[in-house]
């Protein structure tokens, strides 16, 4: 059931985003059938068109936000990491589960558009959005990582052949860049919610579920890089700590605003 009137603009918007999820699913299901060229080609096509569908959605005549575009433009993020990781490593090999990924991210955000931006919100209220949207990119970048590193390992352990593409250190490192940057800008996010929140949204920084969450997630970041330059902290453990903190920071945004949007079914 659609959660707002259908205008030309979520029409377009639906148009691509079915075509996006198609041209996602079809290297995704035809993995061993697809040419690699071609599926790399197939794959553009579809971060392109969710590209474009994302942008109708954020820069129509009445702009929406709420938790589905935000996975899903975590989810673009994510996908326009692996392009460019895959012209630097072309050995690379996460192509199904991240195209799964864009398939479904993409079909969310138009069954749920989120509410719509106030037009007399502060110009501060785009770059904390972005700010907070791209700490989400780099972290889900980060958590993706980890998963190829921790599946390393485990073939590791069984004394299978590694088919993840890379080799186990250059997943780590990777890993950990992703986690250093997201660091940074979720960092410059709170900053700006604390120094700016009147002018943001009316009033100054309140203690809510989501800046609770956050400033949870911040620490446990915190923690995790502080263990790592310090203590050395690597593997499993380092993973563990840092699933926790991605499940906190999703909780921080996406979380409050799936309650808000869909559990309790009113506007924020």
């Amino acid at each position: 059931m659609l959660s707002h009137p259908l205008t030309a603009a979520s029409t377009t918007s639906w148009i691509l985003a079915i075509a996006a999820a198609i041209a996602y699913a079809l290297p995704a299901l035809a993995t061993q059938k697809m040419q690699e060229k071609s599926a790399r080609l197939v794959l553009g096509l579809a971060w392109a068109l969710h590209a474009l569908s994302l942008g109708v959605g954020l820069l129509g005549e009445q702009p929406r936000f709420g938790f589905a575009p935000a996975l899903s433009i975590t989810a673009w993020l994510v996908l326009t990491v692996y392009v460019v990781e895959q012209q630097l490593f072309p050995q690379l090999r996460s192509r199904w589960p991240l195209a799964t990924l864009g398939s479904v991210a993409v079909l969310l955000a138009v069954i749920f558009p989120g509410t719509p931006l106030h037009v007399n919100a502060s110009a501060w209220l785009p770059l904390h959005l972005a700010l907070g949207i791209a700490s989400y990119g780099l972290f889900a970048a980060a958590v993706v990582h980890a998963a190829l590193m921790s599946h390393a390992e485990k073939q590791m352990r069984l004394g299978a052949d590694h088919d993840g593409g890379l080799p186990l250190l250059t997943l780590e490192r990777l890993t950990f860049r992703f986690v250093g940057a997201g660091f940074l800008l979720l960092t410059a996010t709170l900053a700006a919610g604390w120094l700016f929140g009147e002018q943001l949204y009316g009033r100054a920084w309140v203690w809510n579920h989501k800046s609770v969450f956050s400033l949870l997630s911040w620490i446990t970041f915190a923690v995790l890089l502080f263990g790592r330059k310090r203590f050395g902290w690597r593997g499993q453990s380092a993973v563990r700590v840092l699933y926790i903190g991605a499940a906190l920071l999703l909780l921080a945004y996406v979380g409050s605003r799936f309650v808000i949007e869909v559990l309790l079914g009113r506007m924020a």
